[in-house]
């Protein structure tokens, strides 16, 4: 394939090099200033960019290396946004991340955001690969946000400026070159199991109802994408030190997320028993919606067996066609600056691994 998504792509977070780490630690004790770690960040981002290129993947990211989180530092820079210290953490299956969030205080919009800049400098150095850029899903600030009630004391008006932001960001991404947009969302997950489906009811959502609205959120933020530019979404279930968030497969939410989102591909979570069956695929009703089938996980370093990964395509060709499938990990490698619980060497062969198998399986 020549156009993105490829046969075998990627999420797009790397781990954080030593040298970052050490560099984020000394800038935070005012050790370094913004624009020595900024000039470290670019030495570190042009190294990764390289490996990837090296490796063999047809598109590159910066990895997430500027930021501390993948969907906090985007949504904090908003307009009418701010990040801030919380009082309790996110909660995975195990562990605790730090107590950061964000809020809402003025009204939405889309400005001099800083991630246009951090794309500028991915796109000056892909060279003849694809600059992908991740940003996270509109959904996540309607899911993570705390919202001041006097800005907005309903959420049709908070929705309605959320897609206009989205809309303007969309536009300032393509301006300047980005043609492989991908928007993160976690937010899905709390309509798969019954138990997260409970617990929205307990706080007075009703999961169908929260179905349409995020289905509405995503397709009014891209209507106006620009034909050449491919938008995909990934769709989370946590990923934090190696664990996770959510449990449960896609058909709650299926018939929408396959037969009425308007993104261009969507990248799955696949790798374990978790996220259910590839039944749910049925619904897809486009031969132009690629599907990446996230089976290998980026959560530990042990490879999968490349026979029963082949199976597995195998299986979900027979809900969509085999040339309307593509191959990933299930999720970035680090999706805030902490990191999974692997090495970087075993980063790379996991990369390595989907693309011979995406090699044998699509050549």
């Amino acid at each position: 394939m020549i156009k993105a998504p490829f046969r075998a792509d990627h999420v797009g977070s790397f781990l954080r090099p030593e040298r970052l780490k050490k560099a984020r630690l000394q800038k935070q004790n005012g050790e370094l200033t913004a624009e020595q770690l900024r000039s470290i960040e670019d030495e570190e981002i042009i190294r990764l960019v390289e490996k990837q290129k090296e490796v063999g993947l047809q598109a590159v990211t910066d990895g997430e290396l500027r930021r501390a989180w993948w969907h906090f530092d985007f949504l904090g820079g908003l307009i009418g946004a701010e990040f801030y210290e919380t009082e309790n953490g996110l909660k995975f299956h195990g562990v605790e991340t730090r107590a950061h969030g964000v809020r809402v205080t003025g009204k939405l919009d889309f400005g001099k955001h800083p991630f246009v800049e951090d794309y500028k400098f991915l796109h000056s150095i892909a060279g003849d690969h694809v600059a992908k850029f991740t940003i996270p899903s509109p959904n996540m600030l309607i899911a993570r946000a705390q919202v001041d009630k006097q800005v907005y004391p309903n959420q049709e008006e908070l929705v309605d400026d959320l897609i206009c932001a989205y809309q303007k960001a969309i536009k300032a991404f393509y301006d300047e070159g980005c043609r492989y947009l991908q928007l993160d969302d976690t937010s899905w997950a709390s309509l798969f199991s019954e138990e997260s489906r409970q617990k929205l009811k307990e706080n007075g959502q009703d999961p169908k109802e929260l179905v349409q609205l995020y289905a509405k959120v995503i397709n009014d933020s891209i209507a106006d994408k620009p034909e050449d530019m491919v938008i995909t979404m990934h769709i989370c279930r946590g990923n934090f030190k190696s664990t996770y968030t959510s449990s449960g497969g896609y058909d709650h939410a299926s018939e929408v997320i396959f037969g009425g989102l308007n993104v261009d591909r969507l990248f799955l979570e696949f790798d374990d028993e978790r996220s259910g069956g590839f039944e749910p695929l049925r619904h897809i009703n486009r031969s132009n919606l690629q599907i990446v089938l996230g089976l290998i996980t980026s959560k530990f370093g042990d490879l999968e067996n490349p026979d029963l990964i082949k199976a597995r395509i195998k299986e979900a060709s027979k809900y969509v066609s085999l040339d309307q499938l593509c191959l990933s990990p299930q999720c970035g490698f680090s999706s805030t600056e902490e990191g999974n619980l692997l090495t970087e060497e075993q980063q790379w062969d996991k990369v390595r691994h989907v693309i011979k198998i995406a090699q044998d399986v699509w050549s």
